[in-house]
């Protein structure tokens, strides 16, 4: 990339080809319409010292006064910055253009048929209603190649024909969505990987270009793909070829996914009640927070406390807030480890997932995993050797001179149960690495971790211990609890009781967010009479709030606590969370019921607090939950061992899938649809037996069959998995 320089004689002159984002100074960057050749100066004019006397010189020198203004020292323009002669740098250039438009501090959009005219005051408002109406007819808004120039940059400013400033994107807004039809959110700068394909093709619509193929190059920008140019192959072949790249970009991206942090993120708000602003602002103000965010040498923060202190929350507050000022030279790549999820559980998830949103941010990343495997080819992120390829790729794209300035979070360090030392040394290698990359992660206060960190200059730990952190904790705890309280129906309209129920809380809440989660819960069944009763009998540590509910289970009638343990032992047992009707049919609830969502709900709604239900899916509430069910509660939970408990899914799950798969579940009457393409219908035939048909042959090895010989019988000719696989699953 040259760029334009005026001295102070008024002179210009191009600076050498630089290479590299980071030598790259601040500049201000024109977009405009172009008019005939031989009106326009171009690179052979700036280096010759000629074109002067070209209409064109005009906007040369408009730009560059206008970026003296705004102190900045260089300036790009189209037209002759460019040495066109050379094919390599045009491609090259066109290749780049959308990041040299989005990285420039400022663009200024110069409008030559957009006159304005001196008036006096009384008369500005039909003023404004004459420059408004050339505005909308512009030529700009009809030109291919200013598409990306309008998307690309934060700063968008618009001159009339005398230079006179009318406006900004952000204050011209609605009347630049009007023109072209563009959503206001991708004016806003929401990356443009959000909207899809046929909408982003849809923005071109009827706009021209000089050159047909140039048409479908200068969208190479907003869908981030490079092809070679090839002037003269004519549009349809240029579009065809642009469509095929993103195709192949869209496999690679899917081929990517496990799971959706946002979609992730979504749940675990809705799930903990919300995301209030009060209970994580003071991290704000933190001095080891704002070290890490400001301090260009401070890479790695990592963020410890003890269970039910609220660390995810803390963490999804900061992405809310890191996403603010989010323009699209930054991004923010984020995972949630979840120990219950055998899918997000392990260092290589964690990874696939981080790639995941920075790809489906940067489509232009993917060209790593290209020089890896290309076709796309889904098995390079599966089998022995997925970590191996993934943290090659991830550290050359973390390397990638064109990678935007990017923060990766990683929650609950402690839950990654496989492979954790891998990550751990990942991510220090790779904080002390690259200095466009920041990183949070946050776990449980375990030494092991802190330890592998290696923490130094290059790294900041914060604690959410009350011990360092004890007046912004409290000052958190106490938002939240006031939040609960207006939300508890016996309670809200009661002054007197809510302040006495306040007081207690925050007396034994002691800092944690999960113990008011847990009490909160409770009192929601609870009559006002009852609610201090109540408080008066929690206690305070989590572990004997857990003990207090096993109790209250065991205490409950007839079948509902034997029904009880069916359903907590099944889940503790299951690899990811179970749908509602995935745990009736694998925990053995009754079948004689009108509805079985409602029966299973209403069973779960039995155990205590320990499960909770989102759209339809049952998740334990906590990791500390889990830890204590299969731990202390275990003797309780599983009477007759572990082994039975799988033994017991493996069957059910064969039971399950004899009798519902079949043929076209679906009764699609073809093949070849894609997974994506096909809406399940409703009710949905797979709703009981999705589980069972991945996952019963792993329960099927954590059963020791060996240890009852009665057993064996499943696994011989003529046993259980002979006969399912011979009469169902083979036809």
């Amino acid at each position: 990339m040259r760029l334009l320089r005026r001295s102070n004689t008024g002179e210009f002159s191009l600076t050498e080809d630089l290479a590299g984002d980071e030598t790259i100074p601040p500049y201000a960057i024109l977009s405009h319409t172009w008019g005939a050749d031989t009106e326009e100066v171009t690179f052979d004019d700036l280096t010759n010292g000629t074109g002067k006397d070209k209409l064109g010189y005009k906007k040369i020198w408009f730009c560059g006064e206008q970026a003296v203004q705004d102190g900045l020292e260089y300036f790009w323009i189209d037209t002759c910055c460019i040495n066109k002669a050379n094919k390599a740098e045009l491609s090259q250039a066109i290749n780049s253009m959308f990041r040299w438009y989005r990285n420039a501090t400022r663009c200024y959009v110069y409008l030559s048929d957009v006159p304005t005219i001196s008036v006096t005051s009384n008369r500005r408002k039909k003023l404004t209603r004459l420059w408004g109406s050339d505005f909308r007819k512009s030529r700009w808004f009809t030109r291919g190649w200013t598409l990306q120039e309008l998307l690309g940059p934060v700063s968008v400013e618009f001159f009339s024909q005398e230079r006179r400033r009318l406006g900004d994107k952000s204050s011209l807004e609605q009347l630049i969505h009007e023109i072209t039809g563009i959503p206001k959110t991708a004016l806003q700068g929401t990356p443009l990987s959000h909207f899809s394909v046929k909408d982003r093709f849809q923005w071109i619509g009827s706009r021209q270009t000089k050159l047909e193929e140039d048409k479908a190059y200068s969208l190479l920008g907003i869908f981030d793909v490079d092809i070679p140019l090839r002037y003269g192959e004519g549009m349809a072949s240029a579009f065809k070829r642009l469509e095929e790249e993103i195709n192949k970009l869209s496999t690679y991206i899917q081929d990517l996914r496990i799971t959706d942090p946002r979609d992730d993120k979504k749940r675990i708000e809705d799930t903990k009640g919300g995301l209030l602003i009060d209970s994580y602002r003071w991290i704000l103000e933190n001095s080891d927070f704002q070290r890490w965010r400001d301090d260009h040498q401070s890479r790695l923060l990592w963020i410890k406390g003890d269970p039910g202190k609220g660390k995810t929350m803390l963490l999804c507050g900061i992405i809310n807030e890191l996403s603010k000022p989010m323009s699209q030279t930054h991004q923010l790549s984020y995972f949630f480890c979840q120990a219950t999820d055998s899918r997000i559980n392990n260092a290589t998830a964690v990874l696939q997932g981080l790639l995941y949103m920075l790809v489906n941010q940067q489509p232009s990343l993917v060209s790593h995993i290209q020089k890896k495997r290309n076709p796309p080819d889904k098995s390079l992120f599966e089998g022995v050797n997925a970590w191996v390829a993934l943290s090659e790729i991830f550290a050359n794209i973390l390397q990638d001179p064109n990678l935007n300035r990017t923060y990766l979070i990683v929650d609950a360090l402690d839950e990654c149960v496989k492979d954790l030392p891998k990550l751990l040394k990942f991510i220090v290698q790779q904080s002390s690495i690259s200095p466009r990359v920041k990183w949070i992660a946050s776990s449980r206060n375990e030494a092991h971790i802190e330890q592998r960190l290696q923490l130094d200059d290059s790294g900041i730990r914060l604690s959410l211990e009350l011990k360092e952190n004890a007046a912004q904790v409290s000052r958190a705890v106490n938002a939240y609890i006031d939040y609960c309280l207006s939300e508890l129906p016996e309670v809200k309209h009661d002054t007197l009781l809510q302040d006495a129920v306040r007081e207690k809380m925050q007396q034994k809440a002691i800092g944690t967010f999960l113990w008011v989660s847990l009490v909160i819960k409770e009192l929601k069944e609870a009559r006002a009479w009852e609610v201090l009763q109540i408080l008066e009998e929690v206690p305070t540590e989590l572990k004997d709030i857990y003990r207090r509910m096993i109790e209250q289970i065991k205490q409950l009638p007839r079948q509902y606590p034997e029904l009880c343990r069916q359903v907590l032992s099944t889940v503790l047992a299951t690899y990811r969370p179970l749908h509602l009707q995935e745990l009736h049919a694998l925990s053995g609830l009754p079948t004689k019921v009108q509805d079985v969502n409602q029966a299973s709900a209403a069973i779960v709604k039995m155990c205590g607090s320990f499960l909770t239900i989102r759209d339809g899916n049952v998740y334990i509430i906590h990791q500390s939950a889990r830890e204590f069910l299969s731990k202390e509660a275990r003797h309780d939970l599983v009477t007759c061992g572990t082994g039975n408990i799988h033994q017991s899914i493996f069957s059910r799950s064969l039971q399950v899938m004899s009798r519902t798969i079949r043929r076209d579940m679906y009764s699609l009457c073809t093949l070849g649809y894609l997974a994506e393409q096909i809406k399940p219908p409703d009710p949905d035939p797979l709703a009981a037996s999705r589980y069972p048909c991945i996952y019963w042959i792993d329960h099927l090895c954590d059963w020791n069959p060996s240890s009852s010989a009665d057993n064996k019988v499943d696994l011989q000719d003529g046993g259980a998995v002979d006969s399912f696989l011979r009469q169902r699953y083979l036809y």
